[in-house]
């Protein structure tokens, strides 16, 4: 299993934010299903990290110290 990086997974979210808007999180949500549907579940787990990436990058209220690039 090749490991995906945070990096990686930040830019896949801002990519589904761009394509998706608000409903990012759940379009990651749905992929994150359907891989776990198909077994596949590097995918599924990828696919769950992008979402909860998504809802981090939508928050309104960021924690202290927090920024974006």
């Amino acid at each position: 299993m090749k490991m995906i990086s945070d990096l990686e997974i930040y830019r896949s979210a801002a990519v589904m934010i761009r394509r998706f808007g608000s409903d990012a999180a759940a379009q990651a949500a749905a992929r994150a299903r359907s891989m776990g549907e198909k077994g596949d579940r590097e995918g599924q787990l990828v696919w769950a990290r992008i979402a909860t990436a998504v809802r981090a990058l939508q928050r309104v209220e960021r924690p202290a110290g927090a920024r974006l690039q």
